[in-house]
């Protein structure tokens, strides 16, 4: 075992180096999407549009990722979908350049496809890895996205300035940064990333087969989704990831009206996303010792908790301590779920299963982004948080009655 646990080991490093990459490429875009689709559309109700193009782009491309990792392996599939990323950051850039919000949100469609694959590379680590030590390797990729918590944001006013020395509008360096990034974590996955992980996974599942879910048929999604851990697992993802998309989403335009500029906006998302990833490392650890629902619960809790809090005042601190409570929320929730859901499938059931997962994940992103800039247009900011705040409640209750019967 101490060559798979080697194994193991430099595909989680692999797999950490591209999270590291590719969310500092992601979240120096998505801190200016809200921005950018207010100006190109000249209309604050679409703000969040490109925000919602680009999550459902990828919740409809996870489900086709999950046959793609299967048939090509994980290696493959990370490249390929990467290189989307690099595509589509282009085709941004371009269009900011020339204010064209139809080529802008096509762009955003292929960044989207390239994040559901992304995304997937969790799952890849806990593969590799046996049930009691997959919380912790879910959590040291997911930890990845703190480099991009630190990097993303603040790349992207030095970048601006870059190519606002070329006459471009200074809202496209971050896309530019986005492309850079996207290409060096590709780069990095199809060196890397050998052997595939898809092999590691299925000598662990042989040499190991009292761990490892066993059924005589493969089952469907469906029938899956009907076992109550699995259908928790879900549900504490999906609704985790509405909650957070809701707050996080809104926040820099509401900022913006506020009269903050884009250093302290950047300063606000930044302390967000080091929220969502920089205690990825605690909480997957919690997640094997106490147990997936009691992270789950702590995290949903969290979320409701940070959800009020930012409706205490537009500046910048109060606003900072909420939006890192609200990725801190999303974090425990996340790895829970994740770790959750890894327990309960067989290896052939991995990745169709897990992409349709992430599917759910995307929509639910999409109807929160979209649903963010119409409460906030219509009703303000502050309605917006107290709607996000009932929704967390809803895997709060569903875990704590899963607990009870259990």
């Amino acid at each position: 075992m101490n060559n798979l646990e080697s194994m193991a080991r430099k595909i989680t490093a692999i797999l950490f180096a591209q999270q590291s990459l590719a969310s500092a490429g992601f979240i120096a875009a998505a801190t200016l999407n809200s921005i950018v689709g207010k100006e190109l559309s000249q209309n604050p109700s679409w703000a969040g549009v490109p925000t919602a193009v680009y999550l459902l782009a990828g919740a409809f491309s996870a489900y086709m990722w999950g046959y793609v990792f299967d048939a090509i392996g994980r290696r493959g599939g990370l490249v390929t979908g990467l290189s989307a990323g690099v595509i589509g950051s282009g085709m941004t850039f371009y269009a900011i350049a020339i204010h064209s919000f139809a080529l802008f949100l096509g762009g955003m469609v292929l960044m989207g496809v390239a994040n559901a694959a992304v995304q997937l590379g969790r799952f890849a680590a806990a593969e590799v890895n046996k049930p009691e030590h997959r919380g912790r390797a879910i959590s040291n990729v997911v930890i990845g996205g703190t480099v991009g918590s630190v990097i993303g944001p603040f790349v992207a006013g030095p970048a601006g300035g870059i190519v606002g020395s070329w006459g471009i509008d200074e809202l496209a360096g971050a896309y530019l940064v986005s492309l850079v990034l996207f290409a060096i974590a590709a780069v990095v996955v199809f060196i890397g990333l050998r052997p595939d992980p898809r092999e590691i996974g299925q000598q662990v599942a042989e040499k190991y087969p009292d761990t490892i879910i066993r059924s005589t048929v493969v089952r469907s999604v469906l029938e899956i989704l009907r076992q109550p851990a699995a259908l928790v697992a879900v549900v504490s993802m999906v609704l985790g990831q509405m909650v957070m998309v809701l707050v996080m989403v809104i926040t820099s335009l509401h900022m913006r009206e506020n009269n903050h500029g884009l250093p302290d906006i950047s300063l606000v998302i930044s302390s967000h996303t080091f929220g969502m990833y920089a205690f990825s490392i605690i909480s997957g650890r919690l997640a094997d010792r106490w147990g997936r629902g009691v992270v789950i619960l702590i995290g949903s809790s969290t979320l409701v908790v940070a959800c009020i809090a930012a409706t205490i005042s537009p500046d910048v601190l109060p606003l900072g301590v909420a939006l890192f409570l609200v990725g801190l929320g999303w974090n425990f929730c996340f790895v829970g779920g994740s770790a959750l859901l890894a327990d309960q499938l067989s290896p052939l059931e991995r990745a169709r299963t897990q992409g349709f997962n992430d599917l759910l994940i995307g929509l639910a992103s999409a109807l929160g982004s979209l649903g963010s800039g119409f409460i906030f247009a219509s009703l303000g900011y502050n309605v917006m948080a107290f709607v996000s705040a009932a929704f967390a409640l809803i895997p709060f209750t569903v875990v704590l009655i899963w607990m009870r019967r259990k």
